[in-house]
C-alpha cells in the first residue's frame, strides 16, 4: 500500500492541549499518526509560538501569521475565514495532490475561494459557527464585541450556507451534523466524535466534600454559567462550591465572594485541576451555547464522579444517560441535594465505560477518517 499523505491546516497552533478548541486538532493528530499517515500540517500562529513537540507527529510543519482585524474589516467574508487568507499555503498546497483536512469554517478561505478544485477535500465543523457567534454575542457585556459578534454571526450564516455542499464536512456532534443537512441543505456531512486523550473512565468510586465547575473563566459563556451558578444555585445551598479556571475576573471573585462556601481557584497548573476534577463529588457544568461538545463535560465524565448538566449541552451527544439533567435553578438544587447523599459507585463507572470507550474510540475514529480522505 503506498504512503498516505495528509495535509491538515489549522485555524491555531494545536500545542500545547490547553483549551477545548485545540483537543480535537492534536489528539486527532496523534491518532492518525499512529495510524501511519505522514502529516503535513499548516497552522496560523498568532501567540502560542512555534511547537517542536509537533515534528514528533508530523513530516512537516509550516507557521502563517493571522492578518490582523483592521485590514479584514472590509471584507464581506467572516474575519475568521479572511484572517487565515494566505497566499503561502496556497503554495505550499500546490506542490502535490494530497488530500486537505481543513480544521474548523476558520480555515476554508481555500474551498470558498477555488482554489482547492479537484483536491479530495474534507473540513472539520468545530461547531456551527454563525449559532456559536450568536450567543456570544448574547453572553458579552461589552457594546463593541457584540456589535462584531452580531455582525460575524450574520456574515457567517451566509457564508456556511455558500460552501455546505462544497466538500465533505464532519461535525463533532450529532446536532451540528443535522443543523447543516436541515438549515443549508448539506448532502455530505458526517458525524464523528472528537479525538481525547482519554483512553479509559477513571471515575473514582466514594465521595468528595464539593461541587465544582471548571473551565476558561476568560471567556464570556463560562464567566456567566459560573455567576449563574453562584447566584441561583448555591446562594440557597450550604454545599461548598469550588470555581476553577484560567483568568476569573473581577466580577467573578466579587460575585463568589458574597457566599462562604463558594471560592474561586485561578489558574491552577494542570495537576491541580486534575485534583479537582478527580475529588469533586458533583461537576456542575451548565451550558448557554447548544453547538459544538463541551470538552470539559467530557474531562468530567471519564475522570470525575456525577456529572449535572442542561440538555443544551448534550444535545445530540448520546450522552444523556450519563448525565443527570437539570434544566432550572430547582432541578441543580434537587439533584445536588440528592447526589451529595449519594457515593459514586462501580455501576455507573462501568456505564459511563461502556458507552465512553465506544464512542471515543480513537483508533476506531482515526480509521474511518482515513475512508472517507482516501
Amino acid at each position: 500500500m503506498p504512503d498516505q499523505h495528509l495535509h491538515i491546516v489549522c485555524l491555531d497552533v494545536p500545542y500545547p492541549p490547553d483549551y477545548g478548541g485545540v483537543f480535537d486538532l492534536f489528539y486527532k493528530i496523534k491518532a492518525l499518526r499512529a495510524k501511519g499517515v505522514l502529516i503535513h500540517l499548516h497552522c496560523f500562529e498568532y501567540g502560542r509560538g512555534k511547537q517542536p513537540e509537533l515534528n514528533k507527529y508530523c513530516i512537516s510543519v509550516n507557521y502563517y501569521t493571522r492578518k490582523s482585524f483592521i485590514t479584514r474589516l472590509i471584507y464581506r467574508v467572516p474575519f475568521i475565514v479572511s484572517s487565515r487568507a494566505s497566499e503561502e499555503l496556497i503554495q505550499n498546497l500546490s506542490r502535490d495532490n494530497y488530500p486537505v483536512l481543513l480544521e474548523g469554517i476558520h480555515c476554508t478561505w481555500l474551498l470558498y475561494s477555488g482554489k482547492l478544485r479537484n483536491r479530495k477535500v474534507a473540513v472539520r465543523l468545530h461547531n456551527v459557527e454563525f449559532e456559536y457567534y450568536r450567543e456570544l454575542a448574547h453572553t458579552t457585556g461589552n457594546f463593541l464585541k457584540k456589535i462584531y459578534y452580531k455582525r460575524e454571526s450574520a456574515l457567517l450564516k451566509k457564508y456556511e450556507r455558500t460552501i455546505a455542499n462544497r466538500c465533505l464536512f464532519i461535525a463533532v456532534s450529532m446536532r451540528d451534523r443535522n443543523t447543516y443537512r436541515e438549515m443549508f441543505h448539506a448532502k455530505n456531512i458526517q458525524y464523528l466524535p472528537v479525538f481525547l486523550p482519554f483512553d479509559d473512565v477513571s471515575a473514582r468510586a466514594g465521595s468528595g466534600s464539593f461541587c465544582l465547575y471548571h473551565g476558561n473563566l476568560s471567556i464570556a459563556e463560562n464567566e456567566k454559567a459560573a455567576v449563574w451558578l453562584i447566584k441561583n444555585i448555591f446562594a440557597s445551598l450550604q454545599i461548598p462550591l469550588i470555581i476553577a479556571g484560567k483568568n476569573p475576573s473581577e466580577k467573578l471573585y466579587a460575585a463568589a465572594s458574597r457566599y462562604s462556601n463558594v471560592s474561586v481557584a485561578a489558574n491552577p497548573s494542570r495537576q491541580q485541576m486534575d485534583e479537582f476534577i478527580t475529588n469533586a463529588h458533583i461537576h456542575v457544568l451548565p451550558s448557554f451555547n447548544t453547538t459544538g461538545i463541551k470538552i470539559k463535560l467530557l474531562n468530567a465524565l471519564f475522570n470525575g464522579r456525577y456529572v449535572i448538566t442542561n440538555s443544551a449541552a448534550i444535545e445530540g451527544t448520546h450522552l444523556e444517560n450519563i448525565c443527570t439533567v437539570a434544566n432550572t435553578p430547582e432541578e441543580y438544587v434537587t439533584h445536588i441535594r440528592a447526589l451529595m447523599r449519594q457515593p459514586f459507585d462501580i455501576t455507573e463507572k462501568d456505564k459511563r465505560k461502556e458507552l465512553l470507550n465506544t464512542i471515543f474510540n480513537s483508533e476506531k475514529n482515526a480509521a474511518q477518517l482515513m475512508q472517507w480522505l482516501w
